[in-house]
């Protein structure tokens, strides 16, 4: 149950909505807070998420509706560290077989710092998707955008392989 909570909450966050080509929000390090939503396999969770991200380091908390712990991610120069609600602590290179470990699914939190800004990641090889250019393929993922317009804060999905994160930010700061 935990673990499809955490997973839940994790996949929410990733899905947010943004306009590839107006977005608000300026490259570097962020601060946001927002509701994710998560659906996998028969599973399906909602949370908040708090999210700290520089180019030295990553702070991310998923918690349940009520507030609830659900999980801790953190990224150093050493690597990445999930603490799960119930305590257990995991250790990875990357957040993909981090979250993969912990939660049963990958969360692309290398490629969603860019994506959450309404862009692809550089670097990578992307797909436009549609002739709106409100979604692409990358990496694996394809992220539509539902939202983001100057002004306005972003709402995306991002879904693979049976699974479906949703993600509002509801504050941001640069």
């Amino acid at each position: 149950m935990a673990r499809s909570a955490l997973g839940f909450a994790a996949a929410a966050l990733l899905a947010a909505c943004a306009t590839l080509t107006e977005a608000p929000i300026r490259s570097g390090g962020f601060e946001l807070s927002g509701r994710v939503a998560v659906r996998y396999a028969k599973e399906a969770l909602s949370g908040r998420i708090f999210w700290r991200h520089s180019d030295d380091a990553e702070e991310l908390l998923i918690t349940s509706p009520l507030g609830q712990g659900l999980a801790r991610i953190t990224r150093t120069r050493g690597g990445f560290l999930l603490v799960a609600g119930d305590g257990r602590e995991y250790r990875a290179a990357d957040t993909e077989s981090l979250t993969e470990e912990a939660l049963g699914w990958r969360l692309p939190l290398a490629g969603l710092a860019d994506w959450v800004r309404g862009h692809p990641s550089p670097g990578s090889p992307y797909e436009t998707v549609g002739g709106a250019g409100r979604e692409f393929r990358q990496d694996g993922w394809r992220v539509a955008y539902e939202e983001f317009r100057d002004g306005q804060l972003p709402r995306l999905r991002l879904t693979r392989e049976g699974l479906e994160i949703r993600l509002i930010v509801d504050q941001w700061k640069n």
